[in-house]
C-alpha cells in the first residue's frame, strides 16, 4: 500500500465511523473519479452499515439518463460545472434515500482542458439533509495524481460536513 492510499484509508475510516455513530448514510455520483471516492470508502470493513450506492455517470448521457441531468445544463454550464454537481448530488440522495451525498465531475486530463476549465479543474457537491454545499478546485499533476487530489478532498468535506450537520 502506499504512503498516500494509506492517507485515503484514514480519511475513509474516520468518516465511516463518524457516519456509523450518526446512523447516517452516504451515496455517491461520480465521473471523473471514475468510481475511486465510493472504492475507498467501501474498503473500510463493514462499510455496509453505511454505504449505500454509488452511480459512476462518466459520459453526459449517463448523467442524463440516471440522475437527470438535462442537455439544458450541459449545454449552457457544461459537465463540468456547479448546476450539474449539484443535480447529481441531489438525484442520487434521492435514489439512495441517504442523509449524504457526494457527486463529482472534473477535467482529470491530459486532455479536454479548455482556457475556461483547465485540466485540474473539478466540481464537488455534498449533499446532507440541511442543504447542498458546492466547491470549485483546480488541481495540479497527472491524471491519476488529479483524480486522487479529487478523492482526498470529497472525504476530507464530506467529514467536515456531516461533523457540522444537525
Amino acid at each position: 500500500m502506499k504512503v498516500t492510499d494509506k492517507k485515503l484509508a484514514s480519511l475513509a475510516n474516520s468518516l465511516g465511523e463518524l457516519l456509523k455513530t450518526r446512523g447516517a448514510r452516504i451515496a455517491c455520483a461520480e465521473s471523473c473519479t471514475g468510481g475511486w471516492i465510493s472504492k475507498t470508502l467501501t474498503d473500510v470493513p463493514g462499510s455496509s452499515e453505511w454505504f449505500e450506492l454509488c452511480y459512476v455517470v462518466y459520459a453526459n448521457d449517463a448523467k442524463k439518463e440516471a440522475l437527470g441531468v438535462t442537455e439544458g445544463m450541459l449545454s449552457q454550464h457544461g459537465a463540468v460545472s456547479r448546476p450539474v454537481v449539484v443535480a447529481m448530488a441531489k438525484k442520487i440522495q434521492q435514489i439512495a434515500g441517504s442523509e449524504f451525498s457526494v457527486a463529482v465531475s472534473g477535467v482529470a486530463g491530459p486532455g479536454g482542458g479548455t482556457v475556461e476549465k483547465p485540466v485540474g479543474t473539478v466540481w464537488f457537491a455534498y449533499g446532507s439533509p440541511e442543504n447542498i454545499q458546492t466547491d470549485c478546485c483546480r488541481f495540479d499533476g497527472d491524471r491519476e495524481s488529479v483524480r486522487r487530489q479529487c478523492v482526498e478532498r470529497a472525504l476530507r468535506q464530506l467529514f467536515l460536513i456531516i461533523v457540522e450537520s444537525n
